[in-house]
């Protein structure tokens, strides 16, 4: 197949649109099932390079959810402990300890499960059975990987009326050097960002505290690499394996730090006793109670739980998860590594990283407060790497 038409560009008044190769070659793709749209190629071919690349690096099955050409999350394949499982709604799928590959998808879709509705998902393994018990129940537009046992590829072509986008893509495919796009008919060509993001590139510590384990060297090259695939300004903070809070495309860096924060902060908090026993009702939907699980952690709480109004989502009233306690909570944890893809030009990011337990952070450096920067880090004995590279995406 040498171009693919679309029902439209990223609108639907954006015709005629089509995917094709400059060159004239074969696409390095199979569509196996469904029509993809503009907007599904993208989060397409953006989630396949992060995934393929975390995968080369850190040798892991690895799993990303895109939303709108960025990630929610990407994970690679460690287990789940219960109140994970719990957390992700995966506590009952047959087999998941014993499928790398679907504990990184569990890991990915369980992250950020707002913003994951409706996500394009991208695979570095050929997807496997388990993996396709997941995405079936979830609400997704389609998917990408290298290949797809007949099981899973009959699971998977269940899903939305038989209409759900199914990807095969090369994994031997490897672009052109040069790339190009064009903005108001105006072209531009630039070199593909091939930087590679290694522990090496962890090298330059700058802080006080040298002490880099290799858990957190693994969590800050899955963070960087994600940010390479993300809309920028971004940061990202990951933990045990995963992303745990992306901030993308934010226009000040300390926006980008807190609305990745605030998302760190309610994966953890997801997993608290008292978010894992609310009393909901067997006929509330996944979907709800994530909503409902996302306003009963919010200011707003009481729109879940004010009188009046959890009689729709719980067996019996459930009490508030006071700001107190929350702030009690998230106070124990530490371990949190944290990714930018350019600068922190103040130490405020630092201040607010701390507050979701960063010990491990990772930046290109260079901003002319670099050393306020530094002695933020150095207050909290966190350990923090200079890599002198940007990772800006557009």
């Amino acid at each position: 197949m040498k171009e693919f038409e679309l029902k439209y560009g990223c609108n639907p008044n954006q015709k005629p649109a089509k995917i094709y190769m400059e060159d004239g070659s074969e696409l390095p793709i199979k569509i196996l099932n469904g029509r993809p749209g503009y907007i599904n190629f993208l989060d397409a071919f953006n989630s396949w390079q992060l995934v393929k690349e975390i995968n080369a690096e850190l040798d892991m099955p690895c799993a990303a959810s895109f939303k709108h050409v960025s990630p929610t999350a990407a994970a690679v394949g460690l287990p789940l402990s219960e109140a994970l499982k719990k957390a992700c709604f995966v506590d009952d799928i047959p087999g998941l300890d014993n499928s790398q590959l679907a504990c990184a998808y569990a890991r990915a879709r369980g992250t950020d499960r707002m913003s994951s509705f409706g996500d394009f998902i991208a695979l570095s393994d050929v997807c496997d059975e388990t993996t396709a018990l997941i995405i079936k129940r979830e609400v997704s537009d389609g998917i990408i990987a290298p290949g797809y046992s007949d099981k899973a590829l009959e699971i998977l072509k269940s899903k939305k009326k038989g209409n759900y986008n199914i990807i095969e893509i090369d994994k031997d495919y490897v672009p052109q050097v040069q790339e190009k796009k064009q903005v108001y008919g105006i072209t531009f060509e630039q070199g593909r960002n091939n930087f590679h993001i290694g522990r090496e590139l962890l090298s330059e510590i700058v802080t006080k505290n040298k002490e880099l384990p290799d858990y957190a060297a693994r969590d800050l090259i899955i963070a960087l690499i994600t940010l390479k695939y993300t809309q920028s300004n971004s940061v990202c903070f990951a933990v045990d394996g995963q992303a745990i809070g992306v901030g993308a495309g934010q226009q000040s860096r300390i926006h980008c730090t807190r609305l990745a924060g605030d998302k760190a902060d309610l994966w953890h908090l997801r997993q608290s006793e008292k978010v894992l026993a609310l009393p909901f009702l067997d006929s509330i939907g996944r979907a709800d109670r994530d909503n409902a699980i996302n306003v009963y952690l919010s200011s707003e709480y009481e729109d879940v739980i004010g009188e009046g109004r959890w009689q729709q989502y719980f067996t019996e009233k459930p009490e508030p998860f006071t700001a107190e306690e929350k702030k009690a909570y998230l106070s124990s944890i530490t371990g949190v590594s944290l990714a930018s893809d350019a600068f922190f030009p103040f130490g405020d990011n630092i201040e607010r990283a701390r507050k979701s337990g960063v010990s491990f952070v990772a930046q290109p450096g260079g901003s002319v407060r670099d050393d306020n920067v530094i002695a933020a880090c150095d207050a909290y004995d966190m350990v923090m790497a200079f890599t002198g590279m940007r990772l800006f995406h557009h």
